[in-house]
């Protein structure tokens, strides 16, 4: 069977960062044809990337096995998938004016780079669907994690009327169907955080509580490692930087340190793709080998780092993976 974009960049990607994202492919390959699995984490804006039109097949052909993101991008997927035809896309972004900007504002369209989120048609909607699921967890006296009450509010198919793309390119609902382990740091900083909080001091939801917090996922996130680590070596890939990379990769020192569980093994694969290149104190843009000194990775670990684009890399890495 031809593959047109993995022979196309195994032909052309010879040096620099475009042979640095053909080694990483290779790896990666490598790493599941070991038997290893692998966590993906995405920060950014992936999910208004529209990550899931790859994504979306990677976790359907078992080469994703749990994910790490940002509540941004965990709520954007399906924001994407009910209202994308009233998105709108400003490929002259960087010449807008701060006028430009209150337009937008006052057409109740939230900009993200070059598209335009439209309040009233994404986030309300979702926010009218998942409020009846925290009210209803609420009154029973059950809490889920965030992640969890998007998966009820899919699998319950009351959105499937208003989807306006094809649900295949939704990463989310991939990760629905495959009931895929997520981990989903700091989402109180994310529309739907901010609007349940709203909603907690307004009196809608009684309970603070009713959303699992992000201790509570570095406890799952510890569980699983533990478990998953005694059959499989476990990958990590990382897109972008910030708390969807820096959460999930603490949880091998903290089972190290903080548990005592010494023969938990290290994370057996490691690439980041940033645009965030090595400097003074930046975390995100820290070389790999930076991480064997904070127990994370180890001498002998495939480490891979591609310094551009996310929007452009994960794509091709994906598409090389699944061999279009």
């Amino acid at each position: 069977m031809s593959s047109p974009v993995r022979e196309f960049i195994t032909h052309h990607y010879r040096h620099f960062n475009s042979a640095a994202l053909v080694d990483a492919a290779k790896a990666y390959e490598a790493h599941l044809a070991a038997g290893g699995k692998m966590l993906v984490t995405l920060a950014g804006a992936m999910s208004t990337a529209e990550l899931g039109l790859s994504l979306a097949e990677m976790i359907r052909q078992d080469k994703v096995h749990a994910i790490c993101c940002t509540g941004a991008n965990l709520e954007e997927d399906v924001f994407n998938l009910v209202a994308h035809d009233y998105y709108e896309r400003v490929p002259n972004y960087r010449d807008l004016t701060p006028a430009d900007e209150q337009g937008l504002l006052d057409r109740h369209m939230n900009r993200v780079t070059d598209t335009c989120i439209p309040e009233m048609e994404a986030m309300r909607r979702i926010e009218k669907a998942v409020l009846e699921e925290w009210e209803r967890a609420d009154k029973a006296n059950e809490r889920f994690f965030p992640h969890e009450f998007m998966y009820k509010i899919l699998s319950s198919g009351v959105l499937k009327k208003e989807y306006q793309i094809d649900p295949k390119n939704s990463w989310l609902l991939a990760a629905m169907e495959k009931n895929l382990p997520m981990f989903v740091p700091g989402w109180e900083d994310a529309t739907l955080g901010n609007m349940y909080a709203g909603h907690v001091i307004s009196g809608h939801v009684k309970k603070v509580h009713t959303v699992k917090t992000g201790i509570e996922y570095m406890m799952e996130l510890a569980e699983w490692y533990t478990q998953t680590s005694k059959e499989s070596s476990i990958g990590f890939f990382q897109i972008g930087g910030g708390i969807a990379g820096d959460f999930p990769i603490c949880v091998v020192p903290m089972l190290h340190q903080d548990l005592q569980r010494p023969e938990v093994p290290l994370w057996g694969y490691f690439c980041q793709i940033s645009d965030s290149t090595t400097s003074y104190g930046s975390y995100s843009g820290a070389v790999p080998n930076e991480k064997i000194t904070w127990g994370k990775l180890g001498i002998d670990t495939p480490k891979f780092i591609v310094e551009s684009d996310a929007s452009i890399v994960a794509p091709l890495i994906f598409a090389y993976l699944l061999k279009w």
